[in-house]
C-alpha cells in the first residue's frame, strides 16, 4: 500500500489532527530559523559583535522586501486547500501553476531589489558606519537566492494545503545541515565572515528549493506538479492576489514598523544592537512555534469552508487558540527563564547578554497574546476574507507601533519604553479581530445555509 502524506480535515478527531499537522510545520519553522540563527550563532562567535551586528540589522529589512510574495504563498495555500476540500481538481491544478510560475518571477525580481535597494535603504536605517558595509555585504549575496527561497515557500505552500506538514520537514531537516556545515567552513576555515554565512544560506535554500520541487513533479494525486506544461490563469492570480496580496501588504508594513523601531534600537550603538539581534533571534523560535497554529488554523478553516462544514469552522478556532495559548506561554517564558544561557550562544559580552535579557523580559514572556492575533487572522481569512484582517492589523499593531516610536519613545529613550509597544499592539490587535471575527462568521455562515459557497 503507498503512504500517503495527505490529512483528511474535514472529518476525524480535531486536537489530534491539528497537532499532528501542527507539528512538523513548528518543527519546519524552527529549522528554517536555524538557518539564520546558525549565521548569527557562527558569526558572532568567530567574526566579533560587528559582524553579528551587521547580519542582525539585515532581518527586518529583508523580511519588508520579500514580505509581499511570501504573502502571495499564503493565497496560494487558501486557494488549493478550498479546491482540495470542494474535490475541485481543476482548480487545484491551475492554481498550483500560477502559483510556480509568480514564485520564479518574483525571485527573480528580488535579486535586482536586494542588490540595488540594500545600501540606501540601510542608510535610511541609520545603519552604523562600521556595520555598514558588512550590511549590504550580506544583504546582496542572500538576496541572490531569491528564486530558490520563493520556489520553495510556494512549494511548502502546495503541500501543506493538502495536509503533508511532513515532508517539507524533512527538506528543511536536509539544507539545515547543509547550512550549519557550510557556516562552519566558510567562517572558521575560509575566513569569509558575514559573506560565508551568506552563501551557506542561499546554498541550504537550493537544496530545499530541488527537494521540494521534485516532490511535487513526482506526486501523481491533486497536486501533480508537470514542469514542463506550466499555464499562467489569470482568474486563478487574481484570487490568490485578492487573499495573499492583503497578507503581503500587512506583512511588508509589519516589517517597516519593525524597521522602525531596529533604527531605534540602532540609536543605542552596536552593542545593544548585537543584543537585540541575539534576543530576536531567540524569540523567533517562540512566534515560529506559535505561526505553526495560525497556519494550521489557515489550512483547516479553508478545507472546511470548501467543503461547506460550517460546524467544524469554529471548534477549529477554539482548539487552535487553546493550543497556541499554551504553547506561547509555556515556551516564552522557559525562554526568559534560560536567556543568559541561550544567549551566552551568540556573544560572550556580559553587556551583551544584559541587553538582551531587556528584550525577552518584555517581549519573550507576552508572546502568547501575539498567538491569539495571528489565529484569529487564520479563521478570517480562511474563510475568505482578506482585506477585513490587514486593515485591522496595520491601525492595531503597526500604525500604533509607528506612533509609539514617534511620539512615546523620544519623551522615555529607554529599550523597556521601545520593547513595550510589542505587547500592548497585540493585545489591541487582539480585540479588534474577535470583533471582526464574530461579524464574518455571521456573514459566512448565513452563506453557507444558503448554498452561494
Amino acid at each position: 500500500m503507498k503512504k500517503t502524506y495527505e490529512m483528511d480535515m474535514i472529518h476525524g478527531p480535531l486536537v489530534k489532527n491539528i497537532l499532528q499537522y501542527a507539528f512538523p510545520l513548528m518543527l519546519s519553522g524552527i529549522l528554517q530559523l536555524m538557518f539564520n540563527a546558525a549565521d548569527v550563532i557562527v558569526v558572532g562567535r568567530f567574526a566579533g559583535s560587528q559582524a553579528l551586528a551587521a547580519v542582525g540589522s539585515t532581518g527586518a529589512l529583508c523580511n519588508l522586501l520579500i514580505n509581499l510574495f511570501v504573502g502571495i504563498s499564503i493565497g496560494t495555500n487558501v486557494l488549493v486547500a478550498r479546491y482540495y476540500g470542494a474535490r475541485d481538481r481543476e482548480g487545484i491544478q491551475e492554481t498550483i501553476n500560477t502559483s510556480i510560475i509568480t514564485a520564479a518571477a518574483g525571485g527573480v525580481m528580488l535579486i535586482f531589489i536586494g542588490f540595488f535597494a540594500s545600501r540606501p535603504l540601510l542608510a535610511v536605517m541609520g545603519t552604523p558606519a562600521d556595520v555598514i558595509d558588512q550590511s549590504v555585504l550580506y544583504m546582496r549575496i542572500y538576496f541572490a537566492g531569491m528564486p530558490f527561497f520563493m520556489l520553495y515557500n510556494f512549494g511548502a505552500a502546495i503541500l501543506r494545503s493538502v495536509g503533508d506538514t511532513r515532508r517539507p520537514l524533512y527538506f528543511l531537516i536536509a539544507a539545515g545541515i547543509i547550512n550549519v556545515i557550510l557556516n562552519l567552513i566558510m567562517v572558521i576555515i575560509f575566513q569569509m565572515g558575514v559573506a560565508g554565512v551568506a552563501l551557506a544560506t542561499v546554498s541550504s535554500q537550493v537544496v530545499s528549493c530541488v527537494l521540494v520541487m521534485r516532490c511535487l513533479t513526482l506526486n501523481e494525486g491533486a497536486i501533480h506538479l508537470d514542469i514542463y506544461n506550466l499555464t499562467f490563469n489569470k482568474q486563478r492570480m487574481g484570487e490568490m492576489l485578492r487573499i495573499g496580496l492583503p497578507a503581503g501588504f500587512q506583512g511588508m508594513v509589519f516589517s517597516l514598523s519593525n524597521v522602525l523601531i531596529q533604527s531605534s534600537v540602532n540609536s543605542f550603538g552596536s552593542l545593544v544592537m548585537a543584543g537585540n539581534t541575539a534576543a530576536a533571534n531567540i524569540e523567533g523560535f517562540v512566534y515560529t512555534a506559535m505561526n505553526a497554529f495560525y497556519q494550521t488554523n489557515l489550512s483547516f478553516t479553508s478545507q472546511n469552508y470548501g467543503a461547506k462544514n460550517k460546524e467544524r469552522l469554529g471548534k477549529v478556532l477554539v482548539c487552535c487558540l487553546g493550543i497556541v495559548t499554551v504553547v506561547g506561554a509555556v515556551i516564552g517564558n522557559l525562554v526568559y527563564l534560560f536567556g543568559e544561557f541561550f544567549l551566552g550562544f551568540y556573544t560572550t559580552d556580559p553587556q551583551v547578554i544584559q541587553y538582551g535579557m531587556n528584550r525577552l523580559a518584555i517581549i519573550a514572556t507576552m508572546y502568547f497574546i501575539c498567538g491569539w492575533m495571528d489565529v484569529m487572522v487564520g479563521s478570517i481569512r480562511g474563510m475568505g476574507y482578506a482585506i477585513m484582517p490587514m486593515v485591522v492589523s496595520l491601525l492595531g499593531a503597526c500604525a500604533f507601533r509607528v506612533v509609539w516610536v514617534l511620539a512615546v519613545f523620544p519623551l522615555f529613550r529607554t529599550q523597556f519604553n521601545l520593547y513595550i509597544s510589542y505587547p500592548i499592539s497585540w493585545s489591541l490587535t487582539f480585540a479588534a479581530h474577535l470583533i471582526c471575527y464574530l461579524i464574518v462568521r455571521r456573514k459566512v455562515y448565513a452563506k453557507l445555509d444558503e448554498g452561494a459557497v
